[in-house]
């Protein structure tokens, strides 16, 4: 840094640990107009941090590399600061500081100054005291960090950057109700025509520019509607109705769906023109279930797809129980104690063959299914099947785009998940990889998305997710 302050006395400096550089290497670019300053301990604490195949592990070494091809493109001297203009193709006009002189500590003695979170802060400390005028933020994914900063009469603020949503009530539920009123204001000119048992409205009004393709509307009273908008072209919308699965005669591998989101759901799995589904739900909506069912339909008795592959990310609830032994799908077993349960469920449904029918419709079933460890996805293509991706929620939006971009021609994916029950660190609702795909692939033709509302699973476990 020099002795003067940089630049305009408007603009922020940033100052970045380590957590914001491994969590988004792009992270250095995401400050428009303002300066960033990465103290040299962040740079130990990335160094620390690069060996090994994990995904922190490799966002250091791209947020390494990142840095290295700044720092070469500068041809001045460093201390003056990089321009971020060009190496960030436009997305940042700020100026990026590298510690380039050694900072005297003066933490209070309780801070022990061995601790790299507490040399960062001494870092903004001193900052703050050479530009009084300038704005100094720490910007850190640790809470605790963000915690003392303050105590310490610091700005300290968490990375935003890589939110979808400020307000996960915002998201996209892939339903709405119409109002008692939609026919009287949406009525004129409105065509209409059957084809095939689906009834097709074409409506212009108010409400056809908001609603987006693959969207379901419904509507309760005296006709009850439960329609799904196919196409929008200008002003108007093209509306069909839905298949019916709460009738028994639809049913999907023995199951009904027993609510309306269900039926939504059931509508989208059980489509061959869309491509990827998203379902969203609190414990007990029937997420597994309705999917693996509708898996079953298509590879078993459709032959649709090939085969039904199944993962899931592999993060404990509690203490982890060490390495297990066996093949990849053997590993994968303990994990995946919800496929077992459904498919108990789903193999009481076929029909009466007495034990030995059972058996051997087990088998069958189970050797279509594969069981398969999101650490060997990278550069993996799946033809003609139906990808399940299960707690979608604890995957980051670059593992999500590894996952979904394994798709090859014929295959279904499949995302399951409910972003109130993260376990991966770093992540929130709003930054979720399940977050990320619902709002970036809403109003694509090819997909679609529900939120299930209602628990079907007992009237204990939907008590519990209330009250608990």
């Amino acid at each position: 840094m020099t002795k003067r302050a940089p630049r305009s006395r408007d603009t922020k400096l940033f100052v970045l640990d380590t957590n914001v550089l491994m969590h988004d290497p792009t992270s250095l670019f995401r400050f428009e107009e303002h300066d960033v300053f990465v103290p040299i301990m962040t740079l130990e604490e990335l160094d620390n941090n690069k060996k090994g195949m994990s995904e922190v592990a490799r966002n250091a070494r791209q947020a390494s590399r990142t840095m290295d091809e700044i720092v070469s493109s500068c041809p001045a001297d460093i201390a003056d600061g990089i321009d971020l203009k060009a190496p960030s193709h436009e997305l940042a006009t700020g100026k990026l500081f590298l510690q380039t002189e050694a900072i005297n500590l003066a933490l209070p003695p309780a801070l022990p100054t061995a601790k790299g979170d507490n040399q960062i802060l001494a870092v903004v400390m001193h900052l703050v005291e050479r530009f009084p005028k300038r704005p100094v933020i720490l910007v850190s994914k640790d809470i605790n960090m963000r915690i003392k900063a303050r105590a310490l009469g610091l700005e300290a603020q968490d990375y935003f950057n890589d939110k979808v949503l400020e307000d996960t009530d915002l998201l996209y539920t892939g339903w709405r109700e119409l109002p008692p009123d939609f026919w009287d204001t949406h009525g004129k000119g409105m065509e209409s025509w059957k084809e095939e048992g689906h009834t097709y409205y074409r409506i212009n009004g108010p409400l056809s520019t908001g609603l987006l393709v693959n969207e379901f509307v419904f509507q309760d009273g005296e006709s009850p509607l439960q329609a799904w908008v196919k196409e929008r072209s200008g002003r108007s919308v093209l509306i069909e109705t839905l298949i019916d699965y709460a009738h028994n005669k639809n049913n999907v591998w023995g199951i009904t769906a027993r609510n309306r989101e269900q039926n939504f759901a059931l509508n989208l799995l059980m489509n061959p023109e869309i491509d990827f589904v998203t379902l969203l739900g609190q414990a007990g909506t029937g997420k597994t279930l309705l999917t693996l069912a509708a898996a079953l339909t298509q590879v078993l008795e459709a032959k649709r797809y090939s085969e039904i592959i199944m993962t899931r990310v592999t993060v404990p609830v509690g203490e982890d129980i060490g390495f297990l032994p066996g093949t990849e799908e053997e590993k994968m077993a303990p994990w995946m104690g919800a496929l077992e349960d459904n498919l108990d469920v789903l193999n009481g449904t076929t029909g009466e063959g007495g034990d030995w029918g059972r058996a051997a419709t087990r088998d069958l079933i189970r050797s279509r299914i594969k069981i398969k460890s999101l650490n060997f996805m990278r550069g993996r293509t799946f033809i003609n099947k139906f990808l399940i991706i299960d707690e979608a929620q604890n995957l980051t939006p670059k593992q999500m785009k590894t996952l979904i971009t394994r798709a090859g021609p014929g295959t279904k994916v499949v995302c399951l998940g409910n972003i109130a029950q993260i376990d991966t660190p770093y992540l929130t609702e709003g930054s979720s990889g399940l977050t990320f795909v619902v709002d970036r692939f809403k109003d694509w033709p090819h997909s679609g998305h529900i939120t299930l509302q209602r628990g079907e699973r007992s009237r204990l476990a939907d008590h519990a997710a209330d009250v608990l």
